[in-house]
């Protein structure tokens, strides 16, 4: 697979990267990168109507960090700041990443495997390289990887299913939108991944998923710069009453999609 170059140089990957008020955020990002000596053949960052001063920080980061920043002048939010990113992309793969992450040691090795991979597979459309869980079903491919299996049966009963399509940082080919359409604008964040996600696997999309999951990157929230994404009490909560009433939200959650798959344009 990858040989493990001192500096890792993939020219055919754009780096795109998701950013809206967390300018040093993004900056721990780019020098994280410049750390490990990796580098990209292009850096896109797409900016979702961020603050004047975060703005100007950025500017100057490009002084630094050779990359193109697109802009827009209000908030509109993630599927129009991943589709307008994507629009400024000009090479064959896109390594996608929030600016709240950081790589890691392990990084380089694993998208190294991952860019190969793709290269030698046209049929493999997404490497997914970070989640919070494991995809509950796969059947393994090897160098650490697995391959994603959708099943539609009920008897699945895993929601997670429907997720083998995720925001979190992974490779993909830039033609992504051609294949599986744009993302949905102007609603939360959270629907606009589950619907991408609905139409991954509407149009037959195939991905892999990295076994070691939590170790080629860290999501790095500080205090200055926290998430804006916060999951609800209830989903959390370890008391019995509220892991019952969760138990049957998860059903209700698992026909749902079932439901928005069948009905899927």
């Amino acid at each position: 697979m990858y040989n493990l170059p001192g500096v890792h140089s993939f020219s055919e990957v754009s780096l795109l990267i998701t950013h809206c008020n967390r300018s040093r955020s993004l900056e721990r990002l780019l020098q994280a990168f410049k750390n490990l000596q990796c580098s990209f053949g292009e850096i896109v960052v797409s900016d979702d109507g961020s603050k004047p001063e975060h703005l100007a920080y950025i500017q100057q980061l490009q002084h630094t960090y050779v990359f193109t920043l697109v802009t827009t002048p209000v908030n509109k939010g993630l599927g129009n700041n991943i589709n307008k990113g994507q629009d400024a992309v000009s090479l064959p793969y896109t390594l996608y990443v929030q600016e709240d992450f950081e790589p890691s040691e392990q990084f380089a090795q694993a998208f190294g495997d991952a860019l190969y991979i793709m290269q030698q597979r046209n049929d493999i459309d997404i490497v997914r390289l970070y989640a919070y869980f494991s995809y509950p079903y796969k059947k393994p491919f090897g160098n650490g990887f697995s391959k994603m299996k959708f099943h539609a049966a009920p008897w699945y009963t895993n929601h997670l299913k429907f997720y083998v399509y995720s925001d979190h940082p992974h490779l993909r080919r830039s033609d992504f939108l051609e294949k599986f359409g744009r993302y949905a604008e102007g609603v939360k964040g959270d629907i606009t991944e589950y619907r991408m996600a609905v139409s991954f696997i509407k149009h037959k999309g195939k991905g892999l998923f990295y076994d070691d999951f939590t170790k080629v990157f860290y999501q790095r929230n500080s205090a200055a710069e926290p998430s804006t994404m916060n999951r609800s009490n209830w989903r959390e909560s370890q008391k019995p009453v509220l892991l019952m009433i969760r138990a049957i939200y998860l059903k209700f959650k698992l026909l749902k999609c079932t439901f928005d798959l069948a009905l899927s344009k």
